[in-house]
């Protein structure tokens, strides 16, 4: 190993291991002390090491499971393909259906409830302070790793009348749902940040807290009346957003070009 400090030369160590192909994405590494046997340190050392990898985003830690490899691909969505016109009839959400796309395993950790509109969500959705809306947390995994964390809020009336004050998942998604239900969404409007990890996103995503994150907020309509305000956050070294816009004719030449299909995500190196 490398002069420095002794966890620097462990987290060096680690790392080749990683990248020389012994610790494959999903596979766990040694515990904290497992680990501080194995080298023969302290188990803060051993601690520092591993912290060193979550940092840079090699490494993940999941309560039940321990310290995980990540996965380095890209997974690029298409942030339009949810209101194309002839995106075809499923079962599943768009979030699955860029994930099988990408030959990835997706699952979902999901929760509803109805609370006090803070001033933000307010004002996204163009109601009264403190008035009750809907919160539809879902935090989504790739493969079993944190992938992002979505919040969508509903006015209380639009969510009862159309049935997503439903306490489950909706399999095919809000957006079929609302549209089924009579309020399809004719505009969006979106807004991307960059930012850092607060601490709370970093426990729900498994990152070190001060990770780059994708912000991406997205406000839906329809003719009458905002119906919706989404907001996911997702490691941005490892998601790409993209955007296509225009006829189904162009698009396919675009894609024809840069050979990406007119459809679903990929993922890429």
């Amino acid at each position: 190993m490398a002069d420095g400090p002794t966890y620097h030369r462990i987290a060096d160590l680690l790392r080749e291991e990683i990248r020389a192909g012994k610790w494959k994405p999903g596979d766990r590494l040694p515990s904290h002390t497992e680990l501080a046997e194995h080298m023969q340190v302290s188990l803060t050392t051993a601690r520092n090491a591993i912290q060193v990898l979550v940092t840079e985003n090699l490494v993940y830690t999941a309560t039940s499971r321990g310290t995980i490899v990540r996965n380095q691909e890209v997974l690029e969505s298409v942030v339009t393909d949810h209101i194309r016109q002839d995106r075809p009839k499923s079962p599943h959400d768009i979030f699955e259906e860029i994930a099988r796309a990408a030959n990835r395993v997706p699952s979902k950790e999901f929760s509803a409830k109805m609370e006090p509109a803070g001033p933000s969500v307010a004002l996204w959705l163009g109601v009264p302070e403190d008035s009750w809306v809907l919160a539809r947390t879902v935090v989504q995994f790739l493969d079993n790793e944190p992938w992002s964390w979505e919040v969508s809020f509903y006015p209380r009336d639009l969510a009862e009348a159309t049935g997503i004050d439903s306490p489950h998942d909706i399999p095919e998604g809000t957006t079929r749902r609302l549209a089924d239900r009579g309020h399809a969404e004719t505009a969006h409007r979106d807004t991307l940040t960059a930012r850092p990890a607060s601490a709370e996103e970093a426990t729900v995503l498994g990152v070190a807290t001060g990770t780059i994150l994708l912000d991406h907020l997205r406000i839906g309509a329809n003719h009458q009346r905002v119906t919706r305000a989404t907001r996911h956050r997702s490691i941005a070294a490892r998601n790409r957003l993209a955007y296509q816009l225009g006829d189904t004719e162009g698009l396919g030449v675009i894609g024809r070009t840069i050979g990406v299909p007119y459809g679903p995500g990929i993922a890429s190196a």
